[in-house]
């Protein structure tokens, strides 16, 4: 890192079992926005069964391997965006599971400006939940929908730790926290 005595160093971290509380009510605002406009363009060819089928047990395991695939991929996404702006590249990097929460983790090793580090934090949000569940709007496809949607979900974390950041100086650093959710800020010192 830059000379340590040039920074005030913060930490801020999220309560994990609040943010997966948050992530229930959001799925709220989530709906509206992606499943609410999907009604309307396809309701004329929507049904229970169109949209359920009939889901057997090789339906509940290829579900169930498409969303286990989908978090690897979500914390892969975070670690290839890091990896990006970080010295060190992909050595920088750390995968893992809080197994109290049993919640996947990527760990970057190395601190980031803010805007880096955000750009890294909304990555899998944007590319797993927003996109598909814009493009299910437009091509009916109602799995792509879900998928869309619980990843949108799924991103709540995320969205509160850039919370935590996002008024701060685009250019002090940040830098994962190595055990919590959350990071250490690094704001740069006046003279």
């Amino acid at each position: 890192m830059h000379d340590s005595q040039q920074y005030k160093k913060e930490q801020l971290t999220i309560d994990l079992v609040w943010a997966n509380k948050v992530g229930l009510f959001i799925l709220i605002p989530i709906v509206i926005v992606f499943g609410v406009p999907f009604y309307w363009v396809w309701k004329s060819q929507l049904s229970f069964k169109s949209v359920f089928g009939e889901v057997g047990v090789l339906d509940s395991i290829y579900i169930f391997g498409v969303l286990m695939a989908g978090i690897g991929l979500h914390e892969l996404i975070h670690g290839i965006t890091w990896a990006i702006f970080a010295k060190r590249g992909f050595k920088s990097i750390k995968f893992g599971v809080l197994w109290k929460m049993l919640t996947p983790y990527c760990h970057c090793k190395e601190p980031l400006k803010v805007k880096e580090y955000i750009i890294g934090a909304i990555a899998p949000a944007i590319l797993l939940g927003i996109l598909p569940a814009v493009f299910a709007i437009f091509n009916g496809n109602v799995g792509m929908l879900v998928f869309g949607m619980f990843f949108t979900m799924a991103a709540c974390g995320d969205f509160l730790i850039i919370d935590l950041i996002r008024k701060e100086d685009p250019n002090d650093l940040v830098e994962d926290h190595p055990t919590e959710a959350g990071c250490y800020i690094y704001r740069k010192i006046s003279d």
